[in-house]
């Protein structure tokens, strides 16, 4: 058995899961992609950082692996939260394979600088050798607990697979909002010239898991200045608009409300609201 065979099926695992995640669903990407965040990047890690066999051997490599890739995994987000591509699907997909190929590279790198002998393997024939001759040993009852624990441990799995293959439906809901001019959430006008028209960005996104119909209306002080719509929007659709409306007398504190209506209905389903002031030029 090579010694690098642990690494070379890390890495066949590794490009295996980039096309079945990009273009497919099912379990056998869910298997893969556990595997991916939550033991490949430890695993090589503690592989290129520990070279030799004698100083950690199987079972705190594996563990270590685990806890690794829980601190890994999150520093890799961090980083591309700072960069342009952001912490979406394909940009973590590609990060960790590049991070898991290049531990592979050195760690294959430092295992080659050491004597044969000396270097970390994974003896899978032996494993399975000494598995067997275990099990032998075992008696009655002891056999009976490994197979229920090894059918726990497998449906727990399963368990898991279907439940992140088969999610609940999202809730569903609007997403309302009003910007400032500039398009941020600041500098919202306060105090207004009476005949000038005043602007704020007003916006919508559908999460409705189906296309609906909405209106806006603006009231100020109590009197409608304006009406937009109606906006058909489709699930996940996004609509941002400026939106322009008139004080038609003068006061303090008076109240601009902006509410959003879904189809015919004659009940807001949600409002927005400013306090301004209205001056004289």
């Amino acid at each position: 058995m090579s010694k690098k065979a642990d690494l070379f099926i890390i890495i066949i695992c590794s490009l295996l899961l980039v096309p079945l995640a990009l273009f497919t669903s099912g379990g056998l990407r869910i298997v893969l992609s556990l595997a991916f965040v939550l033991f490949f990047p430890g695993y090589t890690l503690i592989a290129a950082l520990f070279p030799a066999k004698g100083r950690l051997d199987g079972i705190e490599r594996v563990a270590l692996s685990f806890g690794l890739s829980l601190a890994v995994v999150p520093l890799i987000g961090l980083v591309l939260n700072f960069t342009p591509w952001g912490i979406r699907f394909e940009p973590i997909l590609f990060s960790l394979l590049g991070f898991i190929l290049v531990m592979v590279a050195a760690a294959i790198y430092r295992r080659a600088k050491l004597l044969p002998e000396e270097r970390f393997a994974v003896d899978f024939g032996d494993a399975f050798s000494r598995m067997t001759a275990n099990w032998a040993r075992l008696g009655r009852w002891d056999r009976l607990l490994t197979v229920l624990l090894t059918v726990a441990i497998i449906g727990t799995l399963g368990t898991v697979a279907y439940a992140i293959q088969t999610p609940r439906a999202s809730e569903k809901f609007t997403e309302f909002y009003i910007l400032g001019p500039g398009g941020k959430a600041v500098d919202y006008p306060r105090e207004v010239i009476l005949g000038v028209s005043s602007q704020v960005i007003a916006g919508i996104v559908n999460r409705e898991q189906e296309t609906t119909t909405y209106r806006i209306e603006i009231d100020m002080d109590g009197q409608n200045v304006g009406q937009i719509g109606p906006l058909p929007l489709q699930h996940e659709e996004k609509w941002e608009q400026a939106v322009s409306f008139n004080a038609t007398k003068l006061g303090l504190n008076q109240k601009v409300e902006i509410r959003l209506y879904r189809g015919e209905d004659s009940e807001t389903y949600r409002s927005l609201h400013l306090w301004l002031d209205v001056k004289e030029r």
